[in-house]
């Protein structure tokens, strides 16, 4: 019998398929106007960032909110320089170690996690990301983190969610891959630091 489709992945890729053109043609678009000296100044360099940011979180959010399928392979340089996009400028570091071939929907459920972590780390931190011989680790670390237990509890026992608002959809979306991909996730909250393997 096939799976079920995935409503939320097959939104989240019409979504960001509709946008990433758009803002694409935004950043050329600001590009060519600064080798024609156009427009130069504060504002140009605030316009720039935004659209380099804005760019960077929807192929970001592509991986971690689209569809994908098991036959599906994304390249370790493909996963970092989205990384590393998204990350420039900002409180928030991650490191990435990892086969070169990846499968998709691996890489979606890593990126969905990083969210959380994301969560957990409003002063900023760092992420590790590494890929063993059999599993996937994540460890976060910060000088001071932010936990909201329930949404960590509900990774595991997605019943005892209660209220999710807009910015905490991953803890929604992670126990229904999990199940998706049939692996089990292991959590581990200490002072200053996050766990997470599957």
């Amino acid at each position: 019998m096939p799976d079920k489709p995935d409503l939320a992945a097959l939104v989240g890729s019409r979504i960001c398929h509709d946008l990433i053109s758009p803002i694409g043609a935004i950043g050329n678009g600001v590009e060519l106007m600064l080798m024609e000296g156009a427009a130069k100044g504060p504002e140009m360099a605030l316009i720039t960032e935004s659209v380099g940011h804005a760019n960077a979180r929807i192929r970001f959010f592509r991986v971690a909110f689209g569809a994908s399928s098991a036959e599906q392979r994304i390249g370790r340089n493909e996963v970092m320089a989205i990384i590393s996009d998204m990350t420039h400028g900002g409180r928030v570091q991650i490191e990435w170690d990892s086969p070169a071939d990846l499968p998709r929907r691996d890489v979606k459920l890593v990126f969905l996690l990083i969210l959380c972590l994301e969560s957990a780390l409003p002063y900023g931190g760092r992420v590790q990301v590494e890929r063993g011989e059999a599993r996937w680790s994540l460890r976060a670390t910060a000088a001071k983190l932010k936990i909201d237990p329930s949404l960590w509890e509900g990774l595991i026992h997605p019943a005892a969610l209660t209220e999710i608002g807009p910015a905490q959809v991953q803890f929604l979306l992670v126990p229904e891959e999990i199940t998706r991909q049939h692996r089990r996730l292991t959590t581990e909250l200490m002072e200053g630091e996050i766990r997470l393997s599957f």
